[in-house]
């Protein structure tokens, strides 16, 4: 009995050191789970704003890339819901779920490209923002996920 060793102790009685995890790729991985949960709540509220008021975004006659306000409202929608899917998965520490959360940030600040002459200041902040997650996303990698959560990732 005496010989046995519990799991958190090493051979000399000492607890086992827990692994460093950089603040800054924790608080990043928080900060980018935040933002993409407000952009996609952001995304979903002006999708229904367009489908329930065709008259709500003014049609710009000289903007090469004018879609139908209803299904840019459809699509819009659509994307919020994608992008509030993907911050909750996110916390999960996998790969595949940081992967898609950076996708669907690039997605995001593609779409407001396309937004941009309707509310130019709104649609800028809100790629600087995608921007600010798919940085913070790629800054949280393998190592600290695998040190956060203690699995295998």
């Amino acid at each position: 009995m005496a010989d046995q060793i519990s799991p958190d102790q090493t051979r000399s009685g000492a607890p086992e050191p827990q692994p460093h995890v950089s603040p800054v790729a924790v608080g990043g991985v928080v900060f980018a789970v935040c933002v993409l949960g407000i952009i996609g709540s952001f995304h979903a509220i002006a999708g229904l704003t367009a489908i329930l008021d065709d008259n709500f975004y003014q049609a710009q006659n000289d903007y090469p890339f004018d879609f139908d306000v209803n299904v840019r409202g459809w699509v819009q929608m659509l994307t919020g819901v994608l992008v509030l899917a993907a911050a909750l998965n996110i916390f999960s520490g996998r790969t595949w779920a940081r992967a898609v959360g950076i996708a669907v940030a690039g997605f995001s600040a593609l779409e407001n490209f396309f937004f941009t002459p309707y509310y130019p200041v709104w649609s800028a902040i809100i790629i600087a923002l995608d921007i600010l997650v798919i940085w913070s996303l790629t800054m949280y990698g393998h190592r600290q996920a695998h040190k956060v959560y203690g699995a295998p990732v």
